[in-house]
């Protein structure tokens, strides 16, 4: 097998690309290393991993940061506000540039849609999508599916709402293919100018009062600079109809849980007393955000 066929095999560019089997392989070797007791291991110890964030991030960078880390590699932290492509160089000569350096991983993170799997052709290295304009964002999407999992022991059978901006939302896509996969139900609920319609032809659209009744109520961010586009007419407007208030929480179901991709806007999409509600699983995803990436550097380089 040539150098490059090992790094296709390797790349997670979503989860669209995987089957079942792998995406369950992914969440038990995170469970794996969710129990381990030692915080750092020295599996990938003489690795290098590149964090090339050509898009803003926080808790993802720091998650894949924390999770190279505990697997004994090397890291170097890439910013774009800081790096040559401020300069004019394309993402391509960057990424280029630094596998030529001898890494031998990198993850992306990118607002252009379809440049990262162009990238994964030319380049001989894994390549991890840390979230691609609105494609896929596949780490968050397993570090759900272990919540949904851990929650309730199994995601086949499971009714999952996904309420918010879909026509935007890269993890809206990548829960899409995941939970399908997986035998969930997938409900969507969004304002009618934040739909997808290529995505309403996997799953429904409903009401708010329908997607209530889901054994998963999960509620996307408000890019609340939308607000400027047209997209919604104000926050306390979205927060009427589609937000999810400590009235319409009381609509669930007792076994229900909430969650949340974050960060959150507490009071638009979500109000402030549910973000750490008994239902609400939005921290404890959070902390699988680390596990999941341990799991998924693990399978680009050991």
């Amino acid at each position: 097998m040539t150098q490059t066929n090992v790094a296709c095999d390797r790349h997670l560019l979503g989860l669209k690309q995987l089957d079942k089997e792998e995406i369950v392989s992914i969440l038990d070797r995170a469970a794996h290393w969710e129990r381990q007791p030692n915080k750092v291991t020295h599996l990938l110890e003489g690795k290098f991993v590149a964090n090339m964030f050509f898009e803003n991030s926080t808790r993802t960078r720091f998650s894949f940061e924390v999770a190279e880390k505990r697997l004994g590699a090397q890291v170097l932290n890439f910013s774009a506000a800081a790096s040559s492509v401020e300069k004019g160089e394309s993402i391509y000569d960057t990424v280029r540039t630094l596998e030529s350096m001898g890494i031998d991983a990198g993850v992306i993170r990118m607002k252009p849609i379809g440049l990262l799997a162009e990238l994964a052709e030319k380049i001989k290295v894994p390549l991890i999508n840390a979230g691609d304009g609105n494609n896929e964002h596949p780490t968050q999407a397993l570090l759900d599916l272990y919540t949904m999992r851990k929650s309730f022991g199994e995601i086949k059978g499971l009714t999952v709402s996904i309420i918010g901006d879909i026509m935007h939302s890269r993890v809206a896509r990548s829960n899409l293919w995941g939970l399908q996969k997986l035998g969930a139900n997938v409900k969507f609920c969004a304002p009618d100018n934040m739909r997808s319609e290529e995505l309403g032809e996997h799953a429904p659209y409903v009401a708010i009062e329908e997607a209530l009744q889901a054994d998963v109520v999960m509620t996307l961010r408000v890019q609340l600079e939308r607000h400027d586009k047209g997209f919604i007419r104000s926050a306390e407007d979205y927060r009427e109809h589609y937000g999810l208030t400590v009235e319409r929480a009381g609509m669930m179901k007792p076994h229900a849980i909430i969650m949340h991709p974050a960060p959150v806007n507490r009071g638009v999409e979500i109000d402030d007393e549910l973000v750490e509600h008994e239902k609400s699983k939005i921290f404890t995803q959070m902390s699988h955000g680390v596990p999941i990436r341990m799991a998924v550097i693990e399978r680009a380089l050991a």
